[in-house]
């Protein structure tokens, strides 16, 4: 086979572009900071890559959820806490008046500090997060109590103890984050685990309140001290219930505080990997440019070398 000095020319040239393509692709790696640009470039650190943005684009969202879900819980825990010193002022007031003798001024306090009380506990009843009203099970735009024209509080909605909302937190991980008023609040005789309200019932503890008002008597009616020691038993219940829901929030709350620790580790070490998978290593970056560098430039001295003098080359 003759070989001519125009296939040197054709192979010297192949080899030039090889090793600019070289060159240019280490130029990009250096200034993107990344092994790769294309798909073409690795094909497995490229999927491996989408992979690790997916799960950590999961991770992301579980934890959007999870500040979310906490927050709902520490609004909640707080309703709680509020609603627990209202039944301990409303139980040592009660107390009192039924125990000692009171002038008609000093009942008429207790009277104005228990029905104020009444309406810390609706207050606490349509605590907001976030413009929801967090024990309205799935009716959050709606408050949980009124009080109507004839002075009477009921419920606003027909309510399901069912209607629990759940937050995913993580793979296969959700977690009821609301409490259903009825659970905090009763209907009818002291009933916490009802299956239902309607618009039409009184929460249970209201009612306690009304009782221990109207056992309080009124400017011309003595106070009925055995019905005030019947509902200060009533408040123990109900500040019991309450204890016990708010400590289920305090184990939710410390279970997703948990778990926030556990996605804050899981979203450092996928970060981790993904740089492992598609940082370069920019000091070997360098130093592979330079090798290339250094060939081309050979390459391009032997070049010279192998292209024929021309005419012109012997006039010079």
């Amino acid at each position: 086979m003759r070989i001519t000095n125009s296939m040197l020319v054709r192979n010297m040239m192949t080899n030039l572009n090889k090793n600019m393509k070289r060159m240019s692709k280490l130029q990009e790696q250096y200034q993107s900071g990344k092994l790769f640009q294309l798909p073409s470039d690795n094909p497995i650190g490229v999927s491996k890559s989408l992979k690790l943005y997916t799960d950590k684009s999961k991770i992301e969202q579980y934890k959007t959820n999870l500040r979310d879900a906490i927050a709902w819980m520490y609004t909640t825990e707080d309703a709680l806490d509020q609603m627990g010193e209202v039944l301990k002022r409303a139980s040592d007031l009660t107390i009192r008046a039924s125990n000692d003798t009171f002038k008609e001024d000093d009942l008429q306090a207790i009277r104005a500090e228990i029905r104020e009380l009444r309406e810390q506990v609706i207050q606490a009843a349509n605590t907001t997060h976030a413009g929801r009203h967090v024990f309205s099970g799935y009716k959050t735009d709606k408050p949980l109590l009124v009080t109507g024209e004839d002075g009477v509080t009921r419920y606003n909605i027909d309510l399901e103890s069912t209607e629990v909302s759940t937050y995913n937190v993580g793979v296969s991980e959700n977690i009821e984050v609301n409490t259903v008023g009825i659970k905090v609040f009763g209907v009818g005789d002291a009933n916490y685990q009802a299956a239902s309200v309607t618009n039409t019932d009184e929460p249970y503890v209201i009612k306690v309140f009304d009782n221990i008002i109207k056992a309080l008597g009124s400017g011309t009616e003595e106070p009925d001290k055995e019905e005030l020691r019947k509902n200060i038993d009533v408040i123990k219940e109900v500040f019991r219930n309450t204890v016990q829901v708010r400590a289920e929030i305090g184990a939710k709350t410390n279970r997703l505080e948990m778990t926030e620790k556990r996605l804050d580790s899981d979203a450092v070490n996928f970060t981790r990997l993904l740089s492992e998978n598609e940082d370069a290593d920019l000091a070997e970056v360098i130093m592979n440019f330079k090798m290339a560098e250094s060939v081309y430039l050979a390459s391009m001295s032997s070049g010279a070398r192998i292209i024929q003098p021309s005419l012109i080359d012997f006039l010079r």
